[in-house]
Order: structure tokens, then C-alpha cells, then sequence
């Protein structure tokens, strides 16, 4: 009787280890590799479609993600995932969405353009360049994909929402629009004189964050919008900024978030 208990008891871990181990993504997300010259690495990249994509001919707007390995999928996330694929299917979002995978042990040194005096980091040049010069153009080769700036999204969270503000100033005939979570603006005050000497922001700018985050990140995301706000009207409408009670730095927050945001930056 012991033994048939135990035995029940491993059984029983052993199927719960494995239900937790499955993945979540859905079918409409694949993933591939492809060599980084400007990083000297290979890189894995997530790929999201829309679900009418095979049954059409129509062409869609790509937006472009950091950190994949928490976009689509449990077992891969570090905290939860942002469940960018079932959010995108509740909402039939015409939207063709590029994560890419951080090189872990590398991942600060990809996502910051300036060094930290305390953690280093400062390559997001070349990371940029390898998404401009080396991944979209494959995408735009392999994929039914509108080009233009304004069909070209960026987005990410906390070091992913500075590198994807810092690719619109950039890169601003890339990417028209940008989702900016949590940016890590603290990492360097060498973001701000950037923003400060770009001559004219187009981009459109969702940002987004916790009060409860850090005791630097509302002012800081606040400092930036009004820097912005200096190089053109508000009238335009081109930047939203939401700033959510209670959030703390997680993916919560930002899987919360992500649906307004691009309804908002529009595709």
C-alpha cells in the first residue's frame, strides 16, 4: 500500500513537472535562426502571424520585440510571459510581430547605447544594425510585410523600451513607432542629450510604467517626455504616456499594458 502511494505521489510530480513544462505558444508561432555578423553571434527569432496569414495575400505591419524568450511562451519566460500571441488573436490584430532572443549573459551589452560606469554594457549599435541591416531585410523577403516607417514598430521593456527609444532616434526612417515600457533611462543621462540634439521626433511614443517600480522612474519618464514635448507640438498627438497605480517592474504590467499600447500606435 506504502509503495502503490509513493509510486502515485511520483507519478503525480512527475505529470504536474511536465504540464508545467509544456509550451504555450500558439501555432501561429515558429521561430529560426539566423547568423548576427554585427554581433558575431547566431541569433534565435520568434515569429508571430496573424491567424488569416496563410489564407490571404494581404500585407502587414511588423513590429519588432526584444526579450522573445518571455513574449510567447511560459517555459521560456524568466517571470510569465507576455502572452503577445493570444493577446494579438483576441484583438485580430493585423500584425505581424519579430521577437528577439537576448544573448543572456550579453543581453545588457546589446540593449544599452551607452556604457554604465558600474555594469559596462554600450553595444545596442550594433544590435540595432543587425535588426536593420540583417534581420528586416530577411523578413521583409521571407514575409507579406508593409515596409514603410509607419508600418515599422519597435518595442520593448526596461532595458527593451530604452533600446527601442533609442531606435527611433536612430533610426527614424526605420521605425515610425515605438512602445517604450519601463525604459531603463537611469543607465545612462547620455540618452537624454541624444533626445535632446535630435533636431525633430516623428516617431509615435507609447510610454508606459509603474508607479511602483523604482523611485527614479516616473520622473525620469516624465523628463523625457518633456524633452520631447520641446521638439514638437503636443498638439500632434504623437506620444501618450500612462502611468499605472501600483505597477511594479514585471512582466504583469507590461503583458497588462501591451493591448492598449498597440491600439493605440495603430498598425
Amino acid at each position: 500500500m506504502i509503495k502503490r502511494l509513493l509510486f502515485l505521489i511520483t507519478l503525480f510530480f512527475a505529470l504536474t513537472n511536465t504540464i508545467a513544462q509544456e509550451s504555450t505558444a500558439s501555432k501561429q508561432v515558429s521561430t529560426f535562426m539566423i547568423e548576427a555578423p554585427q554581433l558575431e553571434t547566431t541569433k534565435k527569432i520568434w515569429v508571430y502571424l496573424p491567424k488569416d496569414y496563410e489564407n490571404s495575400k494581404k500585407k502587414y505591419s511588423v513590429i519588432y520585440m526584444h526579450d522573445a524568450q518571455n513574449l510567447f511562451d511560459s517555459k521560456t519566460s524568466y517571470a510569465g510571459e507576455w502572452n503577445v500571441d493570444e493577446k494579438l488573436d483576441s484583438i485580430n490584430a493585423q500584425l505581424i510581430v519579430i521577437g528577439i532572443e537576448h544573448g543572456n549573459e550579453k543581453r545588457m551589452e546589446e540593449l544599452t547605447p551607452f556604457k554604465n560606469e558600474k555594469y559596462g554594457g554600450g553595444n545596442a549599435d550594433a544590435y540595432l544594425e543587425f535588426i536593420v541591416k540583417t534581420l528586416k531585410p530577411q523578413i521583409d523577403q521571407k514575409y507579406r510585410t508593409k515596409t514603410k516607417k509607419k508600418n515599422t514598430l519597435i518595442m520593448g521593456s526596461s532595458l527593451g523600451g530604452l533600446v527601442s527609444f533609442y531606435a527611433i532616434l536612430k533610426y527614424p526612417k526605420v521605425f515610425g513607432k515605438a512602445g517604450v515600457f519601463s525604459p531603463s533611462f537611469w543607465f545612462s543621462d547620455k540618452i537624454y542629450d541624444v533626445a535632446e540634439n535630435t533636431k525633430k521626433i516623428k516617431s509615435k511614443i507609447y510610454f508606459m510604467c509603474g508607479d511602483n517600480e523604482s523611485e527614479d522612474m516616473v520622473s525620469d519618464l516624465n523628463k523625457m517626455e518633456y524633452l520631447i514635448n520641446t521638439k514638437r507640438c503636443y498638439c500632434l498627438n504623437l506620444n501618450e504616456k500612462k502611468i499605472i497605480k501600483g505597477g511594479q517592474h514585471n512582466e504583469k504590467l507590461w503583458r497588462d499594458g501591451f493591448t492598449k499600447a498597440i491600439l493605440w500606435l495603430g498598425y
